[in-house]
């Protein structure tokens, strides 16, 4: 099981982010991560290892940004490592992701999105959720429409946080 938070606030949010992460340790711990909507674009920090350890580590607390979403992750899909831990990006870089749950039909997605060019980092459930919203978002709809639109298309049981660079004051 694992435990996500989003903050949209008027601070620098990444130390609550952490507080929050520490907080939902004990929901999952083999790994951890961040992202929040910096001047230069997403910033993703994460990595394998207890909260206050990747904290240290990865320099958690130093993100920039008064939005960002943040997660600590038990492994359902995937093994544990760098590159499954959350939160997830879109190829464009400009949404960040990061689910608890399972997305059940997460490999026929995939598969559907690779064959029209997306580029997955991961072996996440997750990181198809990032791709799809990614794709939905180019049609032409705002942010949240895009979300709703994604959601349709998820089978199982999750909760979803997502961040935009395309609309920096958005966290759904």
């Amino acid at each position: 099981m694992c435990g996500i938070v989003g903050i949209v606030g008027e601070a620098q949010v990444a130390p609550l982010l952490v507080k929050s992460l520490m907080r939902l340790e004990y929901r999952g711990y083999d790994s951890c991560g961040v992202a929040t909507i910096a001047e230069s674009g997403i910033e993703v920090r994460k990595n394998v290892g207890a909260v206050s350890e990747v904290a240290e580590r990865q320099g958690l607390i130093a993100t920039h940004g008064c939005v960002g979403i943040a997660h600590t992750r038990w492994a359902t899909h995937g093994g544990v490592s760098r590159e499954n831990a959350h939160p997830h990006l879109s190829c464009d870089g400009h949404l960040a992701v990061v689910h608890n749950g399972i997305i059940s039909n997460h490999h026929a997605l995939r598969a559907d999105l690779q064959r029209r060019g997306h580029q997955f980092s991961s072996e996440t459930d997750t990181e198809v959720v990032a791709h799809l919203l990614e794709e939905t978002y180019q049609t032409g709809v705002s942010v949240e429409e895009a979300f709703v639109k994604a959601l349709h298309f998820l089978e199982g049981t999750f909760a979803i946080v997502m961040i935009s660079r395309y609309d920096r004051h958005v966290a759904l």
